[in-house]
């Protein structure tokens, strides 16, 4: 997916945003400077910026323990391979001017000694060490797509449409790349790639509990459960393709599952669900990343989709998504064999239908010449077994790895090259008038699919964006029982705009009718003032892009975008009835970082519960846009009371 993109969005699909060239010029001298190793091994990606890698400003603004972090333990340690302890932490205090970063995880903000817990922090409310009990509530959010059918649709938000323009950030907290958070009560847990999962105090932002060797961007998934001792568990998928259980209200690991993939460029991006007494956890990877290295022999990763059972972590059964068997292509001059099918890499968190007994995933494109029917295609498994039940490819000969075109010396490339259309966002199982179900999924083609849930068949498509390999539909569309809320990227297209003969962009926000695939309204993206920090005085990056995922209340659609806005539209006519810029001002945090940016909003989007609004601002999951090199969590209430 385009969008490990940094994390690529981490760049997808998403991870950390160093993307360093694999060329083997390779064998570096143990005492090499930081900037030898960038000359040899990064300059080619970075500077200038190739594709939807970072540029080397834009590194330049990350902590250097990010960047150490990243190639030491991180998802570009494939890209490092060879280089030594002493050349990673060089090349970190080359890119960001610092001193080297001994040590991962030094330099990130949100690590300094104000969130220690432990030793009485300053900034940190005392109340938060006594760790109240969690207690559900009706208007929780505790899932990624907050129910099984992953609608984003929170019908009890505890504010209500009339509320929303007097919304007010009540609190932020400094972090690097943070993902979607849940609720759960005044309970609140999230994500980032610097290596913390937080759990935090939903009302005022201070700290319960950090576990502070988990680098993810998943969402955590929070349920009430007899295997953890306060009755609360929580499950979050590592970036290194292992998935932990914590008790809730302790965050006392209870287990962690093997690596669920030996691939090493594979990675999870797509938050895990609980369906029933088993985890489905979805697994995805950077090769297409990796495939620009002429070192690298590609391609062997395939996508999958695994089942754990939720007490013990032990899995149950793992599900390729292509079936065709590998063989060679060819031959490059190093030696190196060419192979495939590969790729079809499950980017987004599948949804469930415990009524019929399965599981819907989407997959992204393939990597190689040799086609396959799994990739770019929704797929229904069998719950219990993993059998595949049924499958829909929507785009055939989608092969597509980076760094292909004319001066391209990897020899990696497919021919002819794909559109680069793959799925990151998960699929909706919805109820249309008369009570006929239909399952809606968003392709980064820009066009919306509906599907019979049984069968796989094609009930209608819907063109709603222009397409790119940058969205279309990128992170995830929403929906409540009467229409498809649908936000379009397009970010490819806006990179050349105004260029001859260039495919207008269609950024925007669009609803569409889920019984035929009608657009009932359609709001473009509006042309609106931005500034990120990172740009200093530059001309701005800004796009108005609308990449994340969306949130649904009775009678609103919150949307953000790349731009740093954040919205509210009227769910019935399409209509901005409030907005925020979330790159205006700067913020004090709750973590005792003061003057803190924020930035684009990408990713899995904002999170609605007890009356409050969740967004990151800062996310870097787009490449060369809305990246401050560290991100805000920003808190919003009425009056910000």
């Amino acid at each position: 997916m385009a969008s490990i993109r940094t994390w690529l969005a981490g760049v997808a699909l998403a991870g950390l945003a160093v993307v360093a060239s694999w060329s083997s010029a390779e064998a570096q001298p143990a005492a090499a400077s930081g900037q030898q190793v960038f000359e040899t091994r990064c300059k080619s990606c970075h500077e200038p910026a190739v594709e939807r890698a970072p540029g080397r400003e834009q590194l330049a603004q990350r902590p250097p323990g990010d960047i150490v972090r990243a190639l030491t333990s991180g998802l570009m340690v494939p890209m490092a391979q060879g280089l030594t302890s002493d050349q990673i932490q060089a090349v970190a205090a080359y890119l960001t001017s610092a001193q080297p970063a001994r040590a991962a995880g030094r330099g990130s903000v949100e690590e300094m000694p104000q969130v220690a817990i432990k030793t009485g922090p300053v900034g940190i409310d005392p109340k938060c060490a006594t760790n109240l009990p969690i207690r559900a509530t009706p208007g929780d959010w505790a899932s990624t797509g907050i129910d099984d059918r992953a609608s984003r649709f929170q019908r009890r938000p505890g504010l209500t449409a009339a509320d929303v323009p007097r919304l007010k950030v009540k609190w932020a907290f400094s972090m690097t790349g943070g993902g979607q958070p849940t609720v759960v009560g005044d309970w609140l847990f999230v994500t980032n790639r610097s290596g913390k999962f937080y759990a935090l105090d939903a009302r005022t932002g201070c700290v319960h509990w950090s576990v502070d060797d988990l680098v993810a961007r998943t969402t955590p998934m929070v349920i009430k459960s007899a295997i953890a001792p306060s009755g609360w568990a929580t499950f979050v998928g590592q970036s290194d393709r292992i998935v932990r259980a914590f008790d809730a209200q302790t965050g006392k690991e209870l287990w962690r599952s093997e690596r669920l993939e030996a691939h090493p460029v594979s990675v999870l991006t797509g938050s895990p669900v609980v369906a029933g007494d088993r985890l489905i956890v979805p697994i995805s990877s950077i090769e297409e990343a990796a495939a620009m290295s002429k070192a690298y022999a590609c391609c062997t990763f395939r996508g999958s989709v695994a089942a754990l059972d939720l007490k013990t972590g032990k899995l149950l059964w793992k599900t390729s998504m292509i079936s065709e068997a590998s063989k060679v292509i060819r031959e490059k001059d190093s030696g190196l064999k060419v192979q495939g099918p590969a790729g079809a890499a499950v980017w987004s968190a599948p949804s469930i239908d415990l009524k019929r007994g399965l599981v819907y995933a989407v997959t992204g494109d393939s990597y190689t010449d040799i086609d396959t029917v799994g990739a770019d295609a929704v797929v229904a498994l069998d719950l219990k077994t993993g059998a595949i039940r049924w499958r829909r490819q929507v785009t055939e000969k989608d092969n597509f790895v980076m760094g292909c075109g004319p001066t391209s010396q990897s020899g990696n490339c497919p021919s002819p090259m794909g559109p680069d259309y793959d799925f990151g966002a998960t699929p909706i199982l919805m109820t249309a008038k008369g009570g006929k179900q239909v399952l809606v999924a968003g392709q980064k083609s820009g066009v919306v699919y509906g599907l019979a849930p049984d069968t796989g068949a094609l009930l209608w498509k819907t063109t709603v964006g222009a397409g790119s390999a940058l969205g279309g539909v990128e992170w995830g569309i929403g929906a409540d029982d009467t229409r498809v809320y649908v936000p379009i990227s397009d970010l490819g297209r806006l990179f050349t705009e105004g260029q001859p003969g260039a495919v207008p962009a269609r950024p925007g926000l669009n609803a569409l009718d889920p019984a035929t695939g009608a657009i009932v309204w359609s709001t473009p993206a509006p042309n609106a003032p931005c500034v990120y920090a990172s740009d200093k005085g530059k001309p701005s990056r800004c796009a108005r892009s609308q990449s994340a995922a969306p949130a649904i209340i009775p009678g609103l659609v919150f949307e953000g975008a790349l731009d740093g806005w954040f919205r509210a539209y009227d769910a019935a006519t399409g209509k901005i009835v409030w907005e925020h810029s979330t790159t205006a001002q700067t913020y004090d945090t709750v973590n005792g970082i003061k003057g803190q940016p924020g930035g684009g909003i990408d990713g899995m989007g904002p999170t609605v519960a007890n009356g409050m609004v969740y967004v990151t601002s800062g996310n870097n999951g787009a490449a060369r846009v809305g990246s401050n090199g560290v991100n805000v969590l920003l808190a919003y209430s009425v009056d910000g009371k």
